[in-house]
């Protein structure tokens, strides 16, 4: 019924042998577990060849972005549960009928040092439009423009990363404060330059 023959018992590997490629395997998928998945998966580096080879920034870069990630929704949870951010009066008047300040110019520029961070806000009300080209020199940063206000921690309005410029016009979301946060991720010093105009009524640096 069958062609083939089974092989005799004296081929067989041993329980000998087989103990021996169990081990084998299972050094095998500790060095790997030691040396590439954890360096580059969790930025974690035990035996020092994955910051050779660059795995452990990778690891690194992705965990700040699972953290971020986390972030981002946490806050979006809290923001869809919280009622509406109070109106605050300033002098003036927005598209939305609030009041505001006048139409207004700045530029502001910041240095960073490789992996310091920095973050510029505007105050306005809501409706206002601020428009903004902010460029980087020396290098690149990782960005996120958001805003906050009494009762709302965060509201996002985009992020990217290893950018050298961005530019356009923010819409307030509601009244509070708007702005960009910046964090140097290149290998040398950098220096921000923004420029803004709009009817906010205060632009200043806050980290």
């Amino acid at each position: 019924m069958f062609n083939s023959q089974l092989p005799p018992i004296s081929e067989l590997p041993s329980s000998r042998q087989l103990l021996g490629s169990t081990l084998l395997a299972g050094g095998v998928a500790a060095a790997l577990l030691a040396t590439v998945i954890l360096p580059s998966e969790y930025g974690v580096d035990p035996t020092g060849i994955g910051r050779l080879f660059g795995l452990t920034e990778m690891g690194k870069i992705k965990m700040q972005l699972a953290q971020e990630a986390a972030r981002d929704a946490a806050v979006e949870a809290t923001l869809a549960s919280q009622p509406a951010a109070p109106t605050v009066a300033v002098p003036g008047k927005s598209e939305a009928g609030t009041e505001t300040g006048a139409e207004r110019s700045d530029t502001i520029t910041v240095k960073l040092a490789v992996g310091e961070a920095a973050e510029v806000k505007a105050t306005a009300t809501k409706g206002i439009q601020i428009g903004f080209d902010w460029s980087v020199a020396g290098g690149h940063v990782n960005y996120d423009t958001h805003a906050d206000a009494p009762g709302i921690d965060y509201h996002g309005y985009g992020k990217g990363r290893e950018s050298t410029g961005e530019r356009g016009s923010l819409n307030a979301a509601f009244d509070g404060k708007h702005g960009w946060f910046w964090r140097n991720r290149s290998d040398a010093p950098v220096t921000i330059t923004l420029r803004t105009t709009g009817a906010y009524t205060e632009i200043k640096r806050v980290v």
